[in-house]
C-alpha cells in the first residue's frame, strides 16, 4: 500500500509565498496542492474535475494508473503566479522496487468559474502527451547454465505453443503431434477441450526441430494457432534432472535482480521510451554436473519399471555431479532429493561407524551371526534366514547380517546413532544454491527395540538418494563434503557435528570392499576399486521392500534406490550398468 499524505512541499521563496497567500482561497498553490492530494488518493474523478478539461484527463490519468500502478506520490514543490511544479516518485513492478521520480511544471488559470490546473499530459508524468504509458521490466543478455565442462547445459530458446481451439480437427492434430508426443492422441485432445469450457487449450510447446518438418500443416489447420515464446531449455532435450529446476529458479532470480526497467509511451508509430534503468550484466551460471555420468545413470535406470533415483557426488569437493530418475519416479516429483524411505542395510555403514567409536568393537571382532535373533522382543532375521554363526564383524556386515547389527545397536546409547549418523551428513540439512535437498531423519533411540530397528535402517530412521550419497562421500572424504551444484557457491549446514575420527573411515571402507569383493554385491567385482554396501529396507509389511546400495569408486560416491524392488540386486545391477558405462 502507498503512504497517503495531503500536506503540501513548498519551496518557494518567502516573499512568492507570500504574494500566492494574498489572491485568495484559489490561488495557483491551493488548486495544485488540491491537485496532487488527489492524484495520491488515486482519485481519478477529483483529478480530472480539478482540471480544464475533466474529460480528456479523467481517461488520461485512468490509463496511467492502469500502465503503471497506484504507488506514487506526488508533492508540489514550488509555486509562481501561474504556475507550479510536480515532483512525483512512482514504485513499479509486482514488488515496487524500481524508482521513477521525475519532476515537471503546470499551470492554473482563474477562468471564471474558480481556479483549474490547465490540463496537459505532461504536467502528470513526462510523455504522457505521446500516448499511455506502460512499465517493463528489462532484461540483460540471457545467462547460459553451463555443465562442469563449460559447455552448454542450459539456454534460452524459442519454443512454439500449439493452441487447440474447439472445432480443430483432433484426428488430423494428433497424426502430427503422435509422432512427437505419443501421450497426445484425438481423444486426449478432445478431453482437454472439453474440461476447458469453451477455452483453448495448449497441447504442446515444440522446440523448433521438432516444429520445422509440420510448421506449414500446423499452420493450416482451421483452430490451431502458433504462439512463440521464449523458456530456459536443455540443449539436449533427452536430459532430464530434478537438479534442472533449482538451476532454472536460480537463473531466474539472477535475471530478476540484474533487469533494468522501462516506462514507454503507445503512440501511434509504436513506444517511446520515457524512462527507465538499463539491466545489469547477468554472469552464465556454472554447475557441477558431470552430462556423461548423468546420461549414464539415465540409462541405468531407464529398464526399471518402479520408481528409482541415482545421486551421485564428487567427495572431495561435494560436487553434484549426477542426479537422475526414471519417468515413474518423476511423476512423484525429486525423490532423488527429498524422498524419505528406510534405508535398510545401508544404513550399516552408520551402524558400524558408532559401534568402532563406542570401541566395544574393532573390524576383526568375532560375534554370532544366526539366522534369526530375539533381541529385547523383536525378531530379528537374516535374509532368507542365512546363519554364519562366528564371524569377524567385517565379514558380518560384508554379508549383511541384520542379526549382528541388531545385537551391536541394542548396545549402543540411544543418541550414538544420531551422531554417528551426522558425522556422515546424515540428518543434517543444507541451504545450497540452486539444490533443494532433505538428507534425512534419525531420532534418538530411546528404547532397546527402537536402537534395534535403527541400527539395521528400519524403525524411525529414514533417508533420501541424497543422504545416503552424502553419507558415502562422508566415508570417502573422512568428513562431510559441503554439497554443491553452481561451482564456487557450497551448501550451508544447519548445524555442525562433530568430526569423525580419522581411522573410523578407513575401517568402514575396508568393509565396503569386502561387500563387492566377497559379499551381498559380489556380481560388481569386475569393477576396479568399487566399494559399496547392499541394502534392503522393508516397508508397510514384509511383502515390500525397497532396494538399495551405496558406492565408493575413486573420486565419485553415489546411492541407487529403487521403490518396491523387494531386494537390493535390481540397485546393485543399476550401479553396474551406470558405472560400466561411465568408464
Amino acid at each position: 500500500m502507498r503512504t497517503r499524505r495531503n500536506y503540501l512541499v513548498l519551496f518557494a521563496a518567502p516573499a512568492l509565498v507570500l504574494a500566492a497567500c494574498s489572491s485568495g482561497p484559489n490561488q495557483p498553490d491551493t488548486v495544485a496542492g488540491k491537485f496532487a492530494d488527489a492524484l495520491n488518493r488515486d482519485d481519478v474523478a477529483a483529478a480530472a474535475g480539478l482540471t480544464d478539461d475533466p474529460t480528456k484527463a479523467s481517461d488520461a490519468l485512468g490509463k496511467l494508473y492502469d500502465g503503471l500502478g497506484k504507488q506514487v506520490h506526488f508533492d508540489v514543490r514550488s509555486t509562481d503566479k501561474n504556475t507550479f511544479t510536480l515532483a512525483a516518485t512512482w514504485k513499479l513492478g509486482k514488488d515496487g522496487k524500481s524508482e521513477w521520480t521525475y519532476t515537471t511544471t503546470g499551470t492554473a488559470d482563474d477562468g471564471g468559474n474558480g481556479w483549474k490546473v490547465k490540463w496537459n499530459p505532461d504536467t502528470v508524468a513526462p510523455g504522457l502527451s505521446a500516448g499511455p504509458l506502460s512499465y517493463s521490466p528489462v532484461y540483460p543478455q540471457p545467462a547460459r547454465i553451463l555443465d562442469s565442462t563449460g559447455g552448454n547445459l542450459m539456454t534460452q530458446q524459442v519454443v512454439t505453443l500449439v493452441n487447440v481451439s474447439q472445432g480443430a480437427d483432433t484426428a488430423a492434430l494428433a497424426g502430427l503431434l503422435g509422432p512427437i508426443s505419443p501421450d497426445i492422441t484425438a481423444q486426449s485432445l478432445q478431453q482437454d477441450l472439453a474440461g476447458a469450457q469453451g477455452k483453448p487449450i495448449t497441447a504442446i510447446s515444440l522446440r523448433d526441430t521438432d516444429l520445422a518438418p509440420i510448421q506449414p500443416q500446423l499452420a493450416a489447420m482451421s483452430g490451431v494457432t502458433l504462439a512463440p515464446q521464449t523458456r530456459l531449455l536443455t540443449t539436449d532435450k533427452s536430459l532430464a534432472s530434478p537438479t534442472l529446476s533449482g538451476l532454472a529458479e536460480l537463473w531466474q532470480k539472477n535475471a530478476d535482480d540484474n533487469a533494468g526497467w522501462a516506462v514507454r509511451a503507445q503512440t501511434g508509430d509504436g513506444t517511446q521510451r520515457v524512462g527507465g534503468q538499463d539491466p545489469k550484466p547477468t554472469a552464465d551460471i556454472t554447475s557441477t554436473l558431470d552430462i556423461d555420468l548423468q546420461q549414464a545413470a539415465e540409462a541405468a535406470l531407464a529398464p526399471i519399471t518402479q520408481p528409482a533415483a541415482i545421486v551421485a557426488l564428487q567427495p572431495s569437493t561435494g560436487n553434484v555431479v549426477a542426479v537422475a530418475q526414471n519417468s515413474p519416479a518423476d511423476a512423484q516429483g525429486p525423490i532423488a532429493l527429498t524422498g524419505l524411505y528406510p534405508p535398510g542395510s545401508t544404513f550399516k555403514t552408520v551402524t558400524v561407524s558408532a559401534a568402532l567409536q563406542a570401541g566395544t568393537v574393532t573390524p576383526d571382532t568375532v560375534l554370532p551371526c544366526p539366522g534369526v535373533a530375539d533381541i529385547e522382543g523383536r525378531k530379528i532375521p537374516n535374509d532368507n534366514n542365512f546363519d554364519l554363526g562366528q564371524v569377524p564383524l567385517h565379514t558380518a556386515f560384508a554379508k549383511s547380517c541384520n542379526t549382528t547389527m541388531g545385537e551391536l545397536g541394542v548396545k549402543l546409547p540411544a543418541d550414538a546413532l544420531t551422531n554417528a549418523a551426522a558425522q556422515l551428513g546424515l540428518g543434517i540439512d543444507y541451504v545450497t544454491p540452486g539444490l533443494t535437498t532433505v538428507t534425512g531423519k534419525v531420532p534418538s533411540a530411546d528404547t532397546p527395540a527402537l536402537r534395534v530397528e535403527s541400527a539395521i535402517g528400519q524403525g524411525q530412521v529414514t533417508a533420501t538418494p541424497f543422504g545416503m550419497a552424502l553419507v558415502a562421500a562422508s566415508i570417502a572424504h573422512g568428513s562431510v563434503p559441503a554439497p554443491t551444484i553452481v561451482k564456487g557457491q557450497p551448501g550451508t549446514p544447519d548445524k555442525t557435528p562433530a568430526p569423525l575420527p580419522a581411522n573410523i573411515a578407513d575401517q568402514v571402507k575396508a568393509m565396503m570392499r569386502e561387500t563387492v569383493t566377497a559379499g551381498t554385491a559380489s556380481q560388481l567385482r569386475d569393477i576396479p576399486g568399487l566399494l559399496g554396501k547392499t541394502g534392503t529396507a522393508e516397508f508397510i509389511d514384509d511383502t515390500h521392500a525397497h532396494g538399495w546400495f551405496v558406492g565408493i569408486r575413486d573420486d565419485l560416491a553415489f546411492a541407487v534406490f529403487i521403490n518396491d524392488a523387494n531386494s537390493s540386486t535390481p540397485a546393485v545391477d543399476a550401479a553396474g550398468r551406470m558405472l560400466r558405462a561411465a568408464r
